[in-house]
């Protein structure tokens, strides 16, 4: 199945602090809040932090050391045999890739998968977001305009 990936960090190759994939099919979306001590990005800050929890309730949790945030994602993907990883920010690609690893040789084990990139000249899912820079909100704003423009 195809998932839309949004991530939110802590400005240019700063530290995740939220990752969302949104199923194609309407299905349970994933949502993770990464704890952080501080955050040192002015704009994240001002733009991103305050929204980090704008989620529905069931999506809503404590926030999560980055290993349980790992292992909460290997689980969660496990129940797909090939998930397809769609994203339209290449860091939102690294980061979901640099969660995956655990240390020098070690990464979560999760099924085989596909990271896409499908840049979207003139389209920002911020723009078109229910909560701008909240990564689920715009992870679903991505999902919308590719399933009813692009396809």
């Amino acid at each position: 199945m195809r998932y839309f990936l949004d991530t939110e960090y802590d400005g240019f190759g700063g530290a995740l602090l939220s990752l969302a994939l949104v199923p194609e099919d309407g299905s349970e979306e994933f949502y993770v809040v990464i704890d952080q001590p501080e955050v040192r990005d002015e704009w994240v800050q001002r733009h991103v932090v305050p929204f980090l929890d704008m989620v529905p309730e069931a999506l809503k949790g404590p926030r999560l050391s980055r290993e349980a945030a790992a292992d909460a994602l290997a689980t969660w993907l496990a129940h797909d045999e090939a998930p397809d990883i769609i994203a339209d920010w290449p860091e939102d690609l690294a980061q979901i890739s640099m969660l995956l690893v655990t240390g020098p040789g070690r990464m979560k084990s999760v099924p085989p998968l596909t990271l896409r990139f499908v840049p979207l000249h003139g389209f920002s899912t911020a723009a078109n977001s229910a909560v701008p820079h909240n990564a689920l909100h715009d992870a679903r704003a991505l999902r919308d305009h590719i399933m009813n423009h692009l396809e």
